[in-house]
């Protein structure tokens, strides 16, 4: 599965990228079985990558050959700092060190795009179609939001003790419960439990689309490749046609594959612009300034990044059993823990270590700032573009100490900590992703935007602190929390969205659900790289399908979409190709 052969260099269709949205692309296509499909795959395969099949481990792949290594451009909304943006490079992609989270975000945020084919209704079936869910006694969940047969296996999550303390310190806050909200998409202000793409303690990966049992003979997985360009030719009409693709194989050496139908690329928001750019589709600026010769001048290529912020709060507790801790930082812990997995796939390692979640509109809470009464906004909508029916912010804490690498106190000498995590939705700041030189193996300049807009920065201040005063004066937690983790911090006497203002330009950080950089829209609108059926503009036979082609970014995590998205797209390339 690693190399083909001369006389292998043609097939149907050419996925390039080998991560959930490509992945799903692919499995789906191979049902036909008179079809032949290529997979190219930067990284390795997945197979004996363990910590993409133990969940509690996705931390283990960050920061060396099974990571992109991407960090963006120093950003002056968050006082100068570069942040790194970790992806998976390996088969399966991001869906191998993600959260595990189902959140598919609110039916509104799809209507939003105004796009034929991906209403919210329309969308949340594609999401449904990918997932086989497995339920738990305990949880109350909502039969006709979940799918039954789908490759993805997904179950609820069961809770360590401080996350039934922060559940009870949310309600008390106002966040009434609605178990299976997430999955539901149609309350805006509550808490509840989130699904996760975990399954007897195994992780789902899109790469079991197309490995394991759904592994089909016509399906050629090529990892550790790189995709150099699109191949292109005149069709008999004059356009632009997409034919195959130009790779760099491991060895250094070049190749060229063909591709019969249609090509399509799903490199991810920071990838997949640049695929398009290195084949002279983008700005004929950028391009020229780096020799490229321009065969479509799409100025919108990398631009429109979008992403969410969260910002971590951390707190101690004196109070033993309540986080997971003891299970990771005390004694000999994780090596007891890992133990566990390889021997029975149960306890600490078999799930990522976040609690409950809850969604949260700002309405009332932001009604004394200026900024936010001032702001324009549309009928109906808030100055972030939003109705009633979505929510501004999510939260939710963690069952243990831990998050991105900077977060390095850990609470050995058995003691005990957890986080707050605040998330904001709909951000008006952007960013954009482009080529630091034509050499494919170069990692894309990404410059992510972050707080540029004062908007989203008053939002998320107020965020955090509504998380804070949850904690803070929830009835679950107010009695159990010693002071913020580690003792130099001092937030939890944060009472102020002024006095959460610096905090929050100094500790956000992104939330890996980076969209819109090949953005879907209608064939008149000057900012779409893609139309509805994610064909790319001026070219026949290619199309982007992964949360690139996002226009805007839903109220969710990126996870469930994705698969969404490699399901429409399939979808529409059967319709179209009449499999």
């Amino acid at each position: 599965m690693g190399s083909i052969t001369d006389n292998e260099c043609e097939f149907d269709f050419i996925v390039c990228g080998g991560g959930t949205s490509g992945c799903v692309v692919a499995g789906r296509l191979a049902e036909n079985q008179n079809v032949r499909v290529l997979v190219i795959e930067a990284g390795q395969h997945n197979e004996n990558l363990e910590n993409t099949q133990m969940a509690g481990g996705w931390s283990q792949l960050f920061d060396k050959e099974t990571d992109w290594n991407i960090t963006s451009e120093k950003g002056d909304g968050i006082q100068g700092r570069e942040i790194k943006l970790s992806r998976g490079k390996y088969l399966g992609g991001c869906s191998g060190c993600n959260g595990t989270l189902c959140i598919r975000g609110s039916k509104q945020d799809f209507d939003d795009w105004g796009l034929k084919g991906w209403s919210g209704e329309e969308f949340f079936k594609y999401m449904r179609k990918a997932e086989t869910f497995h339920s738990k006694p305990w949880f109350s969940h909502d039969t006709e939001s979940h799918g039954y047969d789908g490759p993805l296996h997904s179950e609820p999550h069961d809770l360590a003790p401080i996350s039934d303390l922060v559940l009870e310190s949310m309600v008390s806050k106002g966040m009434p419960l609605d178990p299976d909200m997430f999955s539901h998409g149609m309350n805006p202000h509550g808490c509840g439990h989130v699904p996760r793409t975990v399954h007897q303690g195994i992780r789902t990966t899109g790469a079991d689309y197309i490995t394991n049992s759904k592994h089909r003979g016509n399906v050629t997985i090529l990892v550790e490749t790189h995709v150099d360009k699109i191949l292109f030719e005149q069709s008999p009409d004059g356009n632009l046609q997409a034919i195959g693709v130009k790779v760099i194989k491991p060895d250094g050496t070049s190749a060229d594959l063909r591709a019969k139908k249609e090509v399509i690329i799903s490199g991810g928001a920071y990838c997949s612009p640049n695929i398009l750019n290195r084949s002279g589709i983008g700005n004929k600026d950028h391009l020229q300034s780096l020799g490229i010769d321009v065969l479509v001048n799409l100025p919108a290529v990398g631009q429109n990044l979008i992403d969410h912020l969260i910002v971590f709060m951390f707190y101690e507790t004196e109070k033993a059993g309540l986080t997971n801790d003891h299970l990771a930082y005390h004694d000999n812990a994780i090596a007891s823990s890992y133990q566990q997995w390889k021997d029975t796939k149960t306890g600490f390692l078999s799930t990522f270590p976040f609690g409950v979640f809850g969604y949260a509109r700002l309405d009332e809470r932001l009604s004394d700032s200026t900024l936010w009464n001032t702001a324009p906004r549309q009928p109906g909508r808030d100055p972030m573009g939003l109705t009633s029916q979505q929510p501004n912010v999510e939260f939710w804490n963690t069952e243990c100490y831990g998050g991105p690498k900077q977060f390095d106190k850990f609470p050995i000498d058995h003691k005990h900590a957890f986080s707050m995590i605040a998330e904001l939705f709909s951000p008006r700041s952007r960013g954009t992703v482009a080529l630091r030189s034509s050499n494919p193996l170069d990692g894309p300049k990404v410059d992510c935007g972050y707080l540029t807009d004062p908007l989203d920065v008053e939002v998320l201040a107020e965020a955090c602190r509504f998380g804070n005063e949850i904690v803070m004066e929830g009835s679950g937690t107010k009695n159990i929390v010693k002071g913020s983790w580690p003792s130099d911090l001092t937030h939890h006497k944060y009472t102020s969205r002024e006095e959460w203002i610096p905090y929050v330009r100094e500790n956000a950080t992104t939330c890996y659900h980076a969209a819109g950089t090949c953005a879907m829209g209608k064939s008149d609108n000057p900012a779409a790289v893609v139309d509805e059926t994610l064909v790319v503009k001026g070219v026949k036979n290619l199309r982007v399908a992964d949360c690139s082609i996002m226009p805007t970014l839903h109220g969710g995590h990126t996870q469930m979409p994705a698969y969404g998205i490699g399901e429409k797209c399939a979808e529409m390339l059967k319709e179209r190709w009449s499999l």
